[in-house]
């Protein structure tokens, strides 16, 4: 081209979109300036040009090679660095995912050798309350409150450490019936000053649930209230119907949850976790497993609490279509 603009502002023009779509190592993009140096001086042969305009052509070509290099030189260094640093991240969670993998091994496995002697330890312990009737057996008691414990403890680790999880197998449930039978269980062991009391304005709510699965979010809700309120205090455990789903609410009048706590309730092995009224020990996941298999049921695990005040769990479910 006669105008040297002209050619300059084309050939830039080239050069920004090889700089941005394409990535050349050094050998490629040094031939590539050479190459627009060699196109420019072939091409002042063509048009009659005097010598100003040849010498303008010649720097425009040594000007844009420079360029070319420069812009391909820093492309090609982000895209490599932007490709080394994926390449770590890459490499580390393969590493974190079979540690992981490690771990839930280990940590079965463990689990579930504790789980046979432990199984013993409380047959064992029923027996022998059994054969002393008549005598103290508190210590028994002690045992066998211990080895319940510690079984509890392990069906968590076990339930925490499944990456993959099943869907569950949901059967329609008559959510009223099945509630109250939970909460009648748990008033016929409970203390005698101590009442656990089951409200339903309606007689039948019809909820898809797995019952094994969901009665252990009744049990830790319940449990949870039992833990941090005292005995001469009621849990009420309240069954609603609303359009289009159904409420549960087990609510205690105990200690409540401070402010800086609540954020980290349902975490894993979370930090909220607290020794109970009587010194009744925390892993901190029964609130974290109970929040998952709520959600694997299509329903949502809130709650409303005030320090002091007691707290309100509710538990979010559909009805059965």
């Amino acid at each position: 081209m006669h105008n040297a603009k002209n050619t300059l502002t084309m050939f830039l023009t080239g050069i920004v979109v090889v700089s941005i779509f394409f990535t050349l190592e050094f050998k490629y993009i040094l031939t590539l300036a050479l190459y627009v140096v060699f196109l420019f001086t072939i091409g002042m042969v063509v048009p009659s040009l005097n010598s100003a305009q040849q010498l303008l052509n010649f720097i425009a070509s040594i000007v844009l090679a420079f360029v070319l290099y420069i812009c391909s030189r820093y492309s090609y260094f982000y895209n490599s660095q932007h490709f080394v640093q994926v390449r770590l991240l890459e490499e580390k969670n393969i590493e974190v995912q079979e540690l992981n993998r490690q771990k839930g091994e280990i940590l079965g496995f463990v689990a579930h050798d504790l789980r046979n002697p432990l199984n013993n330890i409380e047959a064992l312990s029923r027996i022998l309350i059994e054969e002393q009737e008549c005598e103290d057996h508190t210590e028994l008691d002690m045992i066998l409150g211990s080895s319940r414990q510690a079984k509890d403890i392990i069906n968590d680790l076990l339930e925490v450490i499944q990456v993959e999880k099943a869907p569950y197998q949901l059967q329609n449930i008559d959510l009223v019936n099945y509630i109250n039978s939970i909460c009648s269980n748990w008033q016929a062991n409970a203390p005698e000053n101590r009442k656990i009391n089951f409200i339903s304005a309606e007689a039948i709510i019809v909820t898809p649930l797995n019952p094994a699965k969901f009665s252990r979010v009744i049990d830790n809700l319940i449990g949870n209230g039992i833990k941090f309120s005292a005995n001469d205090t009621p849990i009420d455990i309240e069954v609603l119907k609303l359009e289009e789903h159904c409420l549960i609410k087990i609510k205690d009048y105990g200690i409540g949850i401070p402010d800086h706590l609540k954020g980290l309730l349902f975490d894993q092995f979370s930090k909220a976790g607290r020794s109970g009224l009587k010194g009744e020990k925390s892993l901190g996941l029964g609130l974290h497993i109970s929040k998952d298999i709520v959600e694997q049921h299509g329903g949502t695990l809130t709650l409303e609490t005030k320090e002091n005040m007691g707290s309100t769990f509710i538990i979010s479910m559909p009805l059965a279509s």
